[in-house]
């Protein structure tokens, strides 16, 4: 290696290793804060908070990767730059090509690294990571109930409360409480002015104290007609005082934190797992959309009318002849028996048109997951396209201009993923263009960025837009004068 090359890549790796570390802290105390009061006050060790956040650290790599090439090859070639090292270079006939080649072929191993590492390290961090998150969530599951709107993690109950307060955070203000756990479909609504909650760790109940409230249960069955209904007794009374339990041994489990309840989720699979999934969840999908056309093609009957037009020798099936060949009585009972088969077809597509979205909407998941971590894969190579010619432009080191450019660019990068990601996942655009979105943005933008630092010109022609102008203003003076 000669030792330009040396020296280009020592510029370049001194911010690269420090930008790296500093984006990667960052991103990772905003998870942990986000997550931090679903962790604090629930006894668990710090050895188990340093693991959630080892996953967390590896989780995140694969996005701090790109930030920091992006930010350090700015500032290295900015350096370079504002040193009047380019200035040498170029009167020693060395182009910017060949200044920035030893740095192309490293930010191919860094993308090569950042692929390696979507592919295995980043599901088993998130498959950790999650199902540690979840135990520590579950541990004491009093505290994981949310004021402000309904909480339906506790099983067979729909709780809400305005506040939560207290040293355990463990008394209620203003509480609504939906009992779903009678099989026999009564109806029970709780509410109080104040209440309280106590959880012992390992226990498998959950006490709710509740003063000061309403209590009103409906013994009829969901199924029964309204007239039956009405004649069914209801249970209402006040109290001062009201007390039940609640099972949650299904939530808490054996209180192991490294226990694993979820491993299917579409960010813990690798690549080839992926692969696999994606057909078998399209099939499902393909299924459920033919038996469902199916059964539209039952309730309205289309094969007997299409059979009774080749009957009568009608070539294309056109309601009018048909209706031609009955009386007036009969018409409006075809027509009426039409439209009742026409509702009924509409109820059907509305009824399961639920569960074709959601459906869909899981096939989208798994789809832009594959194509998004190969995408995700060329954003070093992507942003370093970006970062190399802007650097040598700006001609600015260190940390001020370059990190505010960075973080534009990067913005700017996430949100076109972002965007790309959300169209696809609502089946507004392919998964495969839904997670290139940022990459047609970017490479053009890259592209130009390149040129002009080859010809050595600025950032912006600022010539090109204020010449003109003056140039009129000249012949504008011109004319007065004469």
């Amino acid at each position: 290696m000669k030792i330009l090359d040396k020296y280009i890549l020592k510029t370049f790796l001194k911010p690269f290793a420090a930008t790296f570390l500093i984006v990667l802290f960052v991103l990772v105390m905003q998870l942990l804060w986000q997550t931090f009061e679903n962790i604090a006050g629930k006894g668990i060790s710090v050895v188990f908070i340093l693991k959630f956040l080892y996953y967390t650290s590896l989780s995140i790599v694969p996005q701090a990767l790109p930030i920091a090439v992006l930010l350090s090859s700015i500032m290295a070639l900015g350096s370079l730059g504002e040193n009047y090292e380019f200035a040498a270079a170029k009167s020693a006939g060395i182009s910017l090509q060949r200044l920035v080649r030893p740095l192309v072929f490293l930010t191919l191993i860094l993308s090569g690294v950042n692929f390696l590492f979507l592919n295995n390290i980043f599901p088993y961090a998130i498959l950790k990571q999650q199902n540690l998150y979840y135990n520590i969530k579950k541990k004491k599951p009093a505290l994981a109930l949310v004021p402000g709107s309904f909480n339906s993690d506790l099983p067979n109950y729909q709780i809400k409360f305005e506040e939560k307060y207290g040293e355990e955070k463990n008394l209620l203000k203003k509480v609504l409480i939906y009992d779903l756990s009678s099989r026999q479909g009564n109806q029970k609504v709780i509410t109080a002015e104040r209440g309280k909650i106590i959880s012992e760790e390992g226990s498998r109940y959950m006490t709710f104290i509740l003063y000061d409230g309403y209590y009103y249960e409906d013994h009829t069955k969901s199924q029964r007609s309204p007239d039956k209904k009405a004649k069914m007794p209801a249970s209402q009374a006040t109290f001062k005082e009201y007390e039940f339990n609640i099972d949650i041994s299904d939530l808490v489990g054996d209180g192991q934190l490294d226990e694993q309840r979820f491993k299917n989720s579409f960010k813990m699979l690798k690549l080839n797992q992926l692969q696999d999934t994606i057909p078998v969840i399209k099939d499902s999908y393909n299924t459920i959309l033919s038996l469902r056309a199916k059964s539209i093609a039952t309730i309205s009957k289309s094969k007997e009318l299409y059979k009774y037009s080749d009957t009568l020798n009608i070539k294309y099936l056109d309601s009018t002849k048909i209706l031609n060949n009955f009386s007036l009585k009969d018409k409006i009972g075809i027509l009426n028996g039409a439209k009742t088969k026409m509702n009924s077809a509409l109820t059907n597509v509305k009824n399961n048109m639920t569960t074709i979205k959601r459906k869909r909407k899981t096939l989208n998941f798994f789809d832009s997951e594959y194509y998004g971590r190969i995408a995700l894969s060329f954003s070093c190579l992507i942003l370093f396209f970006i970062g190399a010619p802007l650097g040598s432009i700006i001609r600015k080191g260190g940390f001020g201009l370059p990190m505010i450019l960075a973080i534009s660019i990067y913005v700017l990068y996430f949100f076109g993923n972002t965007f790309g990601k959300n169209l696809a996942e609502e089946s507004s655009i392919s998964s495969l263009l839904g997670s290139w979105v940022s990459a047609m943005i970017m490479v053009p933008f890259g592209i130009l960025l390149t040129r002009r630092a080859t010809k050595d010109k600025g950032l912006f022609n600022v010539d090109a837009i204020t010449q003109p102008i003056k140039n009129f203003f000249l012949k504008f003076k011109s004319k007065k004068d004469n």
